[in-house]
């Protein structure tokens, strides 16, 4: 993986985030319809609500773009999102709770996440390359 490939995924998934939340904030009649409901929403406020929480990740990404390895946990708060939501979806759909169409937006929102926030976890989380650099100096130990 690139060294800049973190940072660019997170800006890529904020700038996804915050325009997808605006859309929802903005025309959530229409959003709620793309995702899949015949139906128009009882209460859109509820669905707005899900577009500033899906907003503030982007706001989130966009903060742990600027240095991935001290901002790992927004990362790993986000991916944990993006697990247990589709978990959600599948529980709610498999009793006709949501309809099987809402997939589309888990697909967009959630799944197409998954590999390139893990990898961003694994890149955060393991030690530096320059860690793992042999020294041209021998190192003292004193005792």
């Amino acid at each position: 993986m690139h060294a800049e490939t973190p940072s660019r995924t997170l800006q890529l998934a904020a700038i996804y985030n915050l325009i997808w939340g605006t859309l929802v904030i903005l025309m959530p009649e229409r959003t709620f319809q793309w995702a899949g409901f015949q139906e128009p929403a009882r209460y859109p406020q509820l669905w707005q609500c899900i577009g500033m929480i899906v907003g503030v990740y982007g706001i989130g990404y966009g903060i742990a773009a600027w240095n991935v390895r001290r901002h790992w946990p927004i990362v790993l708060v986000g991916l944990l999102g993006k697990l247990l939501g589709p978990v959600g979806f599948l529980q709610s759909a498999l009793v006709g709770d949501l309809p099987w169409t809402m997939f589309r937006c888990v697909l967009f929102n959630d799944l197409v996440w998954w590999i390139p926030f893990s990898l961003v976890l694994w890149r955060c989380l393991r030690p530096p390359e320059d860690h793992w650099q042999p020294s041209s100096t021998p190192s003292r130990v004193n005792i």
